[in-house]
């Protein structure tokens, strides 16, 4: 995880391509990453000041000279009391962003009740504030957390008796926690889906029908609403049509998928229509599962919000933000 977020911040994406084409330099910073075989450098701030990284012209140089993109120097930061980040840090806007991101598993049953629901939750930040600034983030609802693990800068035992982060920050990209929401009574489900979908034995045609609406949203709207099922073997074709969005079915792979878009409370997404069935077929043992994708800006689905934020030990005033999203994991629908 530690290397695929650095990937991110070296090369914007992490991908097979991206990989192959900067070997050179994921080599480098594995070797400043491990030492025989241990964590040892994992700040991408202290990392990018002993690997630089890749940009076009540097690449050309070191094609012409046969040069490395390792630092000449070693970094200021591993030279202080706070090593995770660089000393003498100067910037003209000084800004925190914090964005607390939830991801939501869940296993609904056909009557629509809960099977397994829990959240995996983050809270990562972009942080650029001059000299050497000392945090604190509070909570409205801290007690909701579950098994939370947090980047080396925080102030443990500030937590433990206050339920606050106190921390000076590494500057730029990091993650400040990560955290797990069980307890099922905690874990709102944000949509729903109504189905019909019917086999009869010696009939050619089945019936599919499935609409998708909200729940539990706090009044947020759902977006980027994606439905894929695995229809059964016996499924030669599908003859659907959508209310919005569109669709797609492989008659290969018996997989439908329905790029719905956003969800409008007024006028709900349906999909309907028929499906052709294999002639003599018996009845499949059981009904396609519906797998849903999808976003909510704005909100986090446990309910956790920040209290506020206070900076010290610097006199200027920074420009604070704060941002919520929560988006489908393994969301699961049984038919």
């Amino acid at each position: 995880m530690c290397m695929l977020y650095l990937h991110q911040d070296y090369f914007g994406v992490c991908s097979e391509p991206v990989i192959k084409d900067n070997v050179v330099v994921v080599y480098e910073v594995l070797e400043e990453m491990l030492d025989n075989g241990f964590p040892l450098a994992t700040e991408s701030n202290i990392l990018k000041e002993l690997i630089k990284p890749p940009t076009i012209l540097r690449t050309v140089v070191n094609t012409i000279t046969g040069s490395t993109n390792v630092g000449d120097q070693l970094p200021t930061g591993q030279l202080s009391v706070v090593p995770w980040r660089r000393t003498g840090v100067k910037y003209t806007n000084n800004e925190a962003y914090f964005d607390v991101i939830e991801e939501i598993d869940a296993i609904i049953d056909k009557s629509g009740s809960t099977v397994t629901a829990e959240i995996q939750g983050v809270v990562d930040a972009c942080v650029k504030l001059t000299g050497m600034p000392d945090l604190t983030l509070s909570f409205m609802n801290p007690r909701l957390l579950d098994d939370v693990s947090f980047h080396p800068c925080v102030r443990f035992k500030r937590w433990e008796s206050e339920r606050i982060l106190s921390f000076i920050p590494p500057d730029g990209n990091f993650r400040l926690l990560s955290y797990h929401v069980s307890a099922q009574n905690l874990v709102a489900i944000p949509v729903y889906v109504k189905h019909n979908i019917s086999f009869r034995d010696s009939s050619s045609l089945g019936r599919f029908e499935i609409t998708v609406g909200p729940k539990q949203t706090m009044g947020k709207t759902i977006e980027g609403v994606i439905v894929i099922s695995q229809m059964p073997k016996g499924v030669l074709n599908m003859s659907l049509t959508p209310s919005q969005g569109t669709h797609t079915f492989d008659p290969v792979t018996k997989m439908l998928s329905w790029d719905v878009g956003k969800i409008n409370p007024q006028k709900l997404p349906s999909l309907k229509g028929t499906m052709s069935l294999q002639a003599g077929a018996s009845k499949p043992d059981e009904n396609p599962t519906i797998n849903l994708q999808f976003k909510i800006q704005q909100l986090a689905i446990s309910g956790l919000k920040v209290n506020r934020l206070d900076m010290y030990g610097e006199k200027y005033k920074p420009f604070k933000g704060i941002k919520y999203m929560t988006k489908a994991g393994k969301f699961q629908v049984r038919t």
